[in-house]
């Protein structure tokens, strides 16, 4: 009886055991997470109803099906945070070439979805190796730079080159958007580990000029730059993604529409529930509720920080730091696109664009920082399950 109530506990991914011990920063960051993701839910809802009741007939279909990869994310994020950072340590560079290779395969056996092969088909689901990498990405990238200078150069080529492929194997989906945030991500990490400035230095400007051959070479890409610096020019062409969020944004005045009230949703607003979700937020909840929105992600930036700051280690201050990029960095590209600040690019919103691939790379990635500080206020290694009590 004993052991399936502690078994039944684990399973509650609200309430784990012994979490009266955890670090203020750790309880924190859960909870930042928990309302970020049901805010999330909340804003799928509005943007997805309209145009679920008449794809499928029922307005519940996009957030039904989100709801249940997030009831698994969170029992992701439960298991990461009771598992030690040493364990993901081992698991990460298997997971990572593992992933790789997926990501490899979506090319030659992926399912096409809106000109982009990034889905493999495994029975009835769509997992997208490139959002799943992620996690383990952030893992193995802080083990190399957090040990840069103790590698052996044979390791430290062999781990850039492995890095150059995920980058080129997301690239060829194609999919600079991700390249991108993903090639940031890695640098930025780099340069947290305190990597010379000179290899830094060659490695942005290899990168940008990666970007500008891609951009070169496919049409889509490049009118997507042009629209970006005129959209108006273009209304009713490749600049009407942006002009039609840019109207939603501008109608949600100081404070907004109402919760299901946007107008732009029904049928002008397009992907609203995944690329342009922030613009259907901005209508409905107005200039007030974009800053509570930016608040709360500013809030979980500074814990995040603090307890990357107070990491053990350099590679847990490094996965801390990744974390947090790959957050909060994806988070602000959406709302930059869909302002108008950036280009049109397809990342989802963390923990609000409809997708179960980003749900879970998004509450693994949570999870992890929630670790870290953990560890940091314990000072050891705690395993899972845990038998006993300190």
């Amino acid at each position: 009886m004993i052991s399936d109530l502690m078994v039944f506990k684990y399973l509650i991914p609200f309430f784990p055991p012994e979490i009266e011990s955890w670090a203020t920063s750790a309880r924190l960051l859960r909870w930042l997470t928990f309302v970020w993701l049901l805010i999330g839910l909340v804003v799928l809802f509005s943007a997805s109803y309209a145009i679920a009741n008449d794809e499928f007939g029922d307005g519940l279909y996009y957030v039904k099906r989100q709801v249940i990869w997030a009831y698994v994310g969170l029992l992701l994020f439960n298991l990461v945070t009771r598992i030690s950072l040493t364990r993901w340590l081992k698991i990460a560079p298997f997971a990572l070439i593992l992933l790789l290779v997926l990501v490899i395969t979506t090319k030659f056996a992926g399912v096409t979805v809106n000109g982009a092969k990034r889905w493999l088909a495994v029975g009835p689901l769509l997992l997208q190796p490139s959002e799943l990498i992620k996690p383990f990405l952030v893992l193995q990238s802080a083990i190399v730079f957090g040990n840069w200078y103790r590698l052996k150069p044979f390791g430290r080529v062999f781990w850039l080159t492995i890095f150059a492929m995920v980058l080129g194997g997301i690239l060829i989906q194609p999919d600079l958007s991700n390249t991108a945030l993903c090639g940031m991500s890695l640098w930025l990490i780099a340069l947290a580990g305190v990597i010379r400035w000179r290899y830094l230095i060659m490695v942005a400007a290899s990168g940008v000029g990666l970007a500008a051959l891609s951009i070169t070479f496919q049409d889509y890409q490049r009118q997507r730059v042009i629209s970006f610096l005129d959209p108006w020019a273009e209304a009713q062409g490749d600049g009407y993604q942006l002009t039609q969020s840019l109207m939603a944004i501008g109608s949600g005045g100081i404070s907004g529409t109402g919760l299901g009230l946007s107008q732009q949703k029904l049928f002008y607003l397009p992907i609203q529930y995944t690329d342009f979700i922030f613009a259907v937020y901005a209508e409905e909840f107005g200039f007030v509720g974009c800053v509570v929105l930016l608040s709360l992600i500013m809030s979980f930036t500074t814990v995040a920080l603090i307890i990357a700051s107070q990491a053990l280690n350099a590679v847990h201050r490094l996965i801390a730091v990744g974390a947090v990029i790959f957050l909060v960095g994806q988070s602000l590209i959406n709302i930059g696109v869909a302002t108008g600040s950036l280009p049109t690019t397809g990342l989802p919103f963390p923990l609000f664009s409809y997708g179960g691939n980003s749900v879970l790379a998004s509450l693994f990635l949570a999870g992890l920082l929630v670790r870290v500080a953990r560890e940091n206020h314990e000072g050891n290694v705690v395993e899972f399950p845990s038998s006993s009590r300190r």
